[in-house]
């Protein structure tokens, strides 16, 4: 396991008529834009893309618990360069996730993107390549079983170290991402369906940081969230 851009005016005596004028012109072009948004891009917006290029560095670790056992793994990505610092309990490794050279860094970057995307999945629909995607205006959700608008994309079959996985986003009419299903290679049935909790705000950018399955024996979380 893709911003957008949001004309002089002629001079009136009044100055108040310019300023009214200018704020009836502009309304306008800003809903248009919203309304033209494709749903994955309107998701990516509601957790906060445009505000995605003002970070500098982010770090945080993915921990992992499946019943008693825990593992977790710690980032500190800058993605404005690539820079990747990766650390488990054995090992530290910084690389350019842009070009992993060699055997460890290819596998240390296999574990980056994994975690990463469930960190920032809204964001990986507007930022990934070589996938398509389909909608459903009421779908049943997994785990709560509440009707809510589904989202399938599916990664094409070359590129990527995953290629061909398929995910379900079921979400709400603020583009809120309620619960989601991974199916490795597309297959019909999930490998896993999981809810988002927890969402929190990093300055204006909006993550959910816990996820868990149907049982809640699986929990995924992030702790040590910072974004600079």
């Amino acid at each position: 396991m893709r911003s957008i851009a949001f004309f002089p005016l002629l001079l009136f005596i009044l100055v108040g008529c310019k300023e009214i004028t200018k704020e009836t012109t502009e309304k306008p072009s800003q809903e248009v834009a919203e309304k033209t948004r494709t749903t994955p891009e309107a998701i990516a917006h509601h957790y906060g893309l445009e505000y995605w290029d003002q970070v500098n560095s982010i770090a945080f670790t993915f921990n992992v618990d499946r019943g008693e056992n825990h593992y977790e793994r710690s980032y500190t990505w800058e993605p404005k360069t690539g820079k990747v610092t990766y650390k488990t309990a054995t090992d530290t490794l910084t690389y350019n996730h842009k070009n992993p050279k060699d055997s460890l860094e290819i596998k240390a970057d296999q574990a980056f993107i994994n975690d990463k995307y469930w960190l920032l999945a809204p964001f990986q629909l507007v930022w990934d390549e070589g996938i398509s995607y389909t909608e459903e205006d009421k779908a049943t959700a997994p785990i709560s079983k509440e009707l809510l608008h589904k989202l399938t994309i599916r990664y094409g079959d070359e590129g990527g170290y995953t290629p061909g996985d398929a995910y379900d986003f079921y979400y709400n009419d603020d583009f809120l991402i309620k619960e989601w299903t991974f199916r490795k290679g597309n297959q019909e049935d999930p490998s896993l369906a999981t809810t988002w909790m927890e969402n929190k705000d990093f300055n204006d950018i909006k993550l959910a940081t816990k996820h868990q399955d149907s049982t809640g024996n699986f929990q995924l979380y992030f702790t040590n969230l910072h974004i600079e």
